[in-house]
């Protein structure tokens, strides 16, 4: 259990934000809204990455990330060859896991498909719950919810992997459909859509 923390520079965070890169991440990125298919689909793609371990991992490898899956273009990605998934799989810069890397190409043609019925965000944010969680402290934080149960579902449904309902949750507070920052933390409402 945890509650903000005050950090040296005056400012009130959650705990998880106290230190770089985390930090930075915490202050500029986390909460945002995100805009624009690619955008979106690098959120996706690197939470369904995440999966299993932990975002500092992930956030680490960002870059090569971005490098590699072509700055996460939705048609490039979809366009990979059997033979670009086994470069990837020798690639040290990111993680080398198979079914992984291969979800993100499978992603991206399910996203392609998705474009003649509005398009990935508007089915992601069609998903968004009427409220956002309160948590004052870490242990009332939720691990998924109905809302993120529902877009997994329709997501498989689609042809999409790797986007269980914990990963969907995250995507969710990461693009800001949730506001999870803690009560006390100076970017909670950050994204707008919620008061703070």
């Amino acid at each position: 259990m945890s509650t903000v923390v005050l950090s040296g520079d005056g400012l009130a965070r959650c705990p998880w934000g106290e230190t770089e890169p985390l930090r930075s991440y915490h202050d500029t990125e986390w909460g945002v809204p995100v805009r624009g298919e690619s955008a979106l689909f690098e959120r996706l793609c690197l939470e369904g990455f995440q999966a299993g371990l932990s975002w500092l991992t992930i956030l680490n490898k960002r870059e090569r990330y971005r490098e590699v899956f072509h700055g996460f273009d939705v048609d490039r990605v979809a366009a990979l060859s059997d033979a670009d998934v086994e470069r990837l799989m020798a690639d040290p810069g990111i993680v080398r896991n198979r079914a992984k890397i291969e979800a993100a190409r499978r992603n991206a043609r399910a996203t392609i498909a998705l474009r003649d019925d509005g398009g990935l965000e508007d089915f992601i944010v069609g998903h968004a719950p009427d409220v956002t969680p309160t948590p004052a402290d870490t242990s009332e934080l939720p691990g998924s919810s109905p809302e993120s149960k529902a877009l997994s579902t329709a997501l498989k449904k689609r042809g999409f992997a790797f986007v269980g309902p914990t990963t969907m949750y995250a995507l969710m507070e990461a693009t800001g459909l949730v506001d999870t920052h803690l009560v006390g933390c100076f970017r909670r409402g950050v994204s707008g859509r919620w008061p703070a």
